[in-house]
């Protein structure tokens, strides 16, 4: 790694925490209804639906009312997609899709996963691309968002048995928060060189006299949300690393930012409306140690030269450049891989694949965490609080005391709702793997053989269950047997876990806040962090170890002894 490398770090650090706590007051009041531009615009949307903004709901009506605005979410861009050669804005005259990958879609744009088994610029009109996906991109971001106010709510408040109105977080986080953001944005991207049109695709001759089909359309509107929302789902089947989707180094650094940009600002909301800001810097603290682990782990892998390609003549001064731009160069290919699995957005400036063993392995450790280091909008936020609820009852059943935090007793009926909640990923992602290295149609899939098509398998089901949508490529996914079983498991990935989770909120807003004593374990020193980090790798460590050693570090080993599958 060279001096650039470790200043391209230092500067997307500062640039985040520069912007945390200006995004994090803005938001804080926008949840709390303080926003005075916005009124005028919400209330007679309220109003055509029937919803009485002051009217708070109990964590089952808040859950109720999510799965079903998402059920009918699916409904509807399950009918588009299937439908689509019907649709105007199709003038490539692309057709419907089949069954399953419309199954597959509709299901991954739904949970914020955007897992592509389709070649966006082959497959999607630009109606399926515009009013059906880009539409998802913003809701289900909103719904992520909405989730983790709940959250924040329950530990905010003294006492009470509702967690906020699902119908106002979800307007609010889509009016006031995603749209200007992501209009910002997209009118940055087309200055920087992305299209944004509705013609034709073009066809151009090559130097040889060869054809050339050039795909273009509306890019920028959806490549702004989808990496703002943390869906990463791409335009284009090279997703970030096309250039139409990142033209230059500049709209990839700002891509890079935009992913962290908002589940970085939670932690700043949680901090104000609990009424203790260190609390919120704790917990990013915690992301951010882990991130830059990460990051130098996988940045130092990356610069390294592949030995099985200096063997056959390649430069090793190079890195290893197998599957990547060179505009990126190794270093900012890692980082953008480490920040898109840290969060669940997804979207690839290189592949994973293509990777050394080591460095490939960051990424898919990264989502196997549960995706808490920063983790998806609302969601990141939400799941590294049920780490801490974990690791608060751990320390309490150490030293002997009641685990408390902010006020609020942690008794077993919270650690068994944090502890299902957290298993549920692990749980889908193992047996999903060991369903697909186990039967015929599942083993048809896979490209490679030995560890790496064992990582092939593990990636896919990792990054569906955990709601991420990075591929590791190499796998032929688009086959009824995986669409249907990661649809299956981005369901239960984002589902399972909501259920839990808004259980868990709710039981704690009904608990009366206790003062702080001398025996209470502070929340926000390094301590802390460093035992909320420890707790999180540990569990993810133990749970994957075994998986982990047959897949990268297998294969890691095999290249150092010059063999390779």
């Amino acid at each position: 790694m060279t001096q650039n490398d470790y200043f391209q770090l230092a500067l997307y650090l500062a640039l985040l925490l520069a912007l945390t706590p200006l995004l994090g007051r803005y938001m804080t009041r926008l949840f709390r209804g303080e926003i005075g531009w916005l009124k005028p615009v919400e209330r007679p949307l309220y109003a055509l639906a029937g919803i009485d903004e002051r009217r708070e709901q109990h964590w089952s009506a808040y859950c109720i009312a999510l799965l079903l605005f998402n059920f009918l979410g699916y409904a509807v861009l399950f009918a588009v997609l299937r439908l689509q050669h019907l649709l105007p804005l199709n003038p490539q005259d692309l057709p419907a899709l089949s069954p399953d990958l419309a199954f597959n879609t509709a299901v991954s744009f739904v949970t914020n996963t955007n897992w592509q088994s389709y070649g966006g610029e082959s497959t999607m009109s630009y109606f399926s691309q515009m009013l059906a996906l880009t539409v998802q991109n913003f809701v289900s971001a909103a719904t992520g968002l909405a989730i983790a106010l709940a959250v924040i709510r329950a530990f905010a408040r003294k006492s009470g048995r509702s967690l906020g109105n699902f119908w106002t977080d979800l307007t609010r986080a889509t009016l006031g928060l995603l749209l200007p953001i992501a209009l910002l944005a997209a009118l940055f991207l087309i200055w920087q060189g992305m299209p944004q049109n509705f013609a034709p695709y073009t066809v151009a001759k090559t130097l040889e006299g060869a054809e050339q089909v050039i795909a273009q359309g509306p890019v920028a509107s959806q490549v702004a949300i989808k990496m703002l929302g943390t869906n990463g789902g791409g335009f284009f089947n090279a997703n970030a690393a096309h250039p139409f989707e990142n033209p230059t180094a500049l709209s990839n650094f700002v891509q890079m930012l935009l992913i962290f940009l908002l589940g970085a600002g939670l932690t700043n909301v949680f901090g104000r409306m609990v009424g203790d800001q260190r609390q919120g810097w704790a917990i990013l603290a915690t992301m951010l140690l882990l991130f830059v682990l990460g990051t130098l782990a996988a940045g130092y892998a990356e610069t390294q030269a592949n030995p099985l390609l200096s063997a056959l003549g390649a430069d090793p001064a190079l890195g290893n450049m197998e599957g990547k731009e060179v505009r990126f160069g190794g270093f900012t290919s890692a980082l953008f891989a480490v920040i898109t699995t840290a969060a669940s957005c997804g979207a690839v400036n290189a592949m994973h694949s293509s990777f050394l063993p080591l460095g490939g392995l960051v990424p898919m450790l990264n989502i196997m965490l549960g995706e808490v280091i920063v983790g998806g909008v609302g969601a990141g936020f939400y799941g590294i609080l049920l780490f801490i609820v974990a690791t608060l009852f751990i320390a309490g059943l150490m030293v002997g005391r009641s685990p408390e935090y902010l006020g609020k007793k942690i008794e077993a009926r919270e650690a068994k709702l944090a502890v299902l909640a957290i298993l549920i990923s692990p749980i889908v992602i193992l047996l999903g793997t060991a369903i697909a290295l186990t039967t015929e149609a599942g083993l048809a899939g896979l490209m490679s053989v030995g560890p790496h098509g064992l990582s092939e398998a593990l990636y896919a089901f990792t990054s569906a269950a955990g709601n991420n949508g990075s591929a590791f490529a190499g796998l032929s996914a688009n086959t009824p047997f995986y669409n249907t079983a990661l649809g299956i498991a981005m369901l239960l990935g984002r589902f399972a876990m909501i259920v839990p989770v808004l259980a868990l909120a709710g039981g704690l807003a009904a608990k009366p806040s206790i003062p702080a004593s001398s025996g209470s374990f502070p929340t926000h020193g390094p301590l802390f962090v460093l035992l909320l980090a420890g707790t999180i790798l540990i569990v993810g460590g133990l749970t994957f170890f075994p998986a982990l050693a047959l897949g990268p570090i297998a294969e890691h080993l095999l290249l150092a002894a010059g063999q390779v599958f």
